[in-house]
């Protein structure tokens, strides 16, 4: 890491010092601090996995930030192991990354497209992380929104879950009505039943993680945390809000649900520290996709929100830590992508991974570790069946919206100012080529194209709403 990229995390994560600089600066390893003890551990690691919903990339105070962003329990995530600078969601809507997530594979291979594939369901021909996992002894509990099919055959507990606390779909849940629905998919379930609960949600989905953790830490454990927050419709304590003053309140009620789901994910960490866990514990935190215009989200120097190819729809917050493995307070600069996430937890857990499929995903120990030198991926694509596609290759970055091509340095131009597609004409040639042939490989939806379901997958689910059935809310 150059002196340039260290000086940066230092200024974000607020611990620039002169003598901090002269230490890290010396290192010869990818650190920021001192190194920990690597490989004193035999024992399968615990796995924790944390989705945010609709996160920001300046809404984490550990990656460049408006100064009103304060995620401190988050950050330890972050000073604790590897923050990516160049991580991406495999979708710039919610459904698709999480079907990356579970498989490890680009979910366009298996007809997974968009937010209204969830319908359908996540296809009962394809193995979740959390299907691997259980077959190796780890307890497997979800908590959180699924949205990854709403019928029993697509259930959590049927995917290789053990427990599940949450609403299987579609886009957003409102955060204080938690009572029964007509819909049952709309409602909150644990494990297989429907139930009553009262509360703030984004608290009880810490406060179940917590209870995972007390309940199976004598064994490993995979925890898949996700939150709905930061997700429309904004809604949080008032007492909370009221800790905020933007000038706008829809970012302070933003602000006001980041704080309840860090102190969640806080609780989390106490919890895996008082049982003496934190060392042997993989965790990940990632948003599911860029931050969305409608919920007031920041996504710092990144062009554009949810919904687009830019880098503000796709490029995340992206963390990893395991003490036990990883060094500390490292930045790491080569595109990452979530699909990452299962390979890089089965060959943590000491699994190997079927042979029956392809996983698109890499496994990311070696080039955490310094056993692996040069790019992750050579190549990215991104297409969410609406004429919105990207793909990137190095430095390059092609973008094509409604078949009209950009083409980007992200490198240099993270913001996506400068279109250079004029001037470089076989460039653009070389990754439309590059994204043609991807596109051939990709099976069609899994359902057909149209309907309502994009109007769900914002979330506009008012106590209001609820009570009017399926449909637009």
């Amino acid at each position: 890491m150059g002196g340039s990229d260290l000086r940066e995390y230092l200024i974000m994560t607020g611990n620039l010092n002169r003598r901090t600089m002269i230490r890290s600066l010396g290192a010869s390893a990818l650190t920021l601090g001192a190194n920990p003890s690597f490989g004193a551990s035999t024992d399968k690691p615990n796995i924790v996995v944390i989705v945010s919903d609709d996160h920001g990339y300046g809404d984490v105070s550990a990656y460049d930030h408006p100064s009103e962003v304060k995620t401190p329990n988050i950050d330890r995530i972050a000073r604790q192991g590897v923050r990516f600078t160049q991580g991406y969601a495999s979708a710039y809507v919610c459904a698709p990354t999480r079907a990356a997530l579970m498989t490890g594979r680009y979910p366009q291979r298996f007809g997974f497209y968009t937010a209204s594939d969830s319908r359908a369901g996540l296809p009962l021909t394809e193995t979740t992380i959390a299907d691997l996992l259980r077959q190796e002894g780890y307890s497997t509990g979800a908590f959180g929104k699924w949205h990854l099919g709403l019928d029993m055959d697509h259930h959590p507990v049927r995917r290789g879950f053990g427990e599940f606390y949450g609403f299987l779909g579609h886009g957003g849940h409102d955060y204080f009505d938690l009572k029964p629905t007509e819909q049952k998919y709309d409602s909150i379930w644990r494990n297989d039943r429907v139930i009553e609960d009262a509360g703030y949600l984004t608290d009880n989905l810490g406060r179940e993680a917590v209870s995972f953790i007390q309940r199976h830490a004598k064994k490993p454990f995979f925890l898949y945390l996700a939150f709905n927050a930061v997700h429309f419709p904004l809604q949080a304590p008032a007492a909370t809000i009221k800790n905020y003053d933007t000038g706008n309140p829809k970012r302070d009620t933003l602000l006001a649900m980041l704080e309840h789901e860090d102190r969640a994910v806080g609780r989390l960490l106490d919890e895996l520290k008082a049982k003496g866990l934190d060392k042997n514990t993989l965790i990940v935190f990632f948003s599911d996709n860029g931050g969305a215009r409608n919920n007031a989200a920041n996504n710092g120097a990144l062009r554009d929100f949810k919904h687009s190819v830019y880098e503000g729809g796709i490029r995340v917050p992206f963390l990893m830590s395991w003490p036990a493995k990883l060094r500390p307070n490292t930045a790491f600069r080569e595109p990452v992508i979530c699909m990452d996430v299962l390979p890089t937890v089965a060959a943590a857990a000491g699994l190997a991974l079927p042979k029956d499929r392809e996983y698109h995903g890499k496994n990311l120990l070696p080039h955490l570790n310094g056993g692996s030198s040069g790019p992750v991926h050579d190549w990215l694509f991104w297409d969410g069946d609406e004429k919105k596609l990207a793909a990137r290759n190095g430095r390059w970055k092609l973008v094509s919206n409604n078949g009209r091509s950009e083409l980007f340095d992200v490198e240099a131009d993270m913001s996506e100012k400068s279109n250079l597609a004029a001037q470089n004409p076989e460039i653009v040639r070389r990754l439309q080529a590059g994204l043609d042939a991807w596109r051939q490989g990709n099976a069609p939806r899994i359902r057909g194209a149209g309907g309502p379901d994009e109007g769900e997958e914002e979330g506009r689910r008012t106590k209001a709403g609820r009570k009017k059935g399926p449909g637009k809310r």
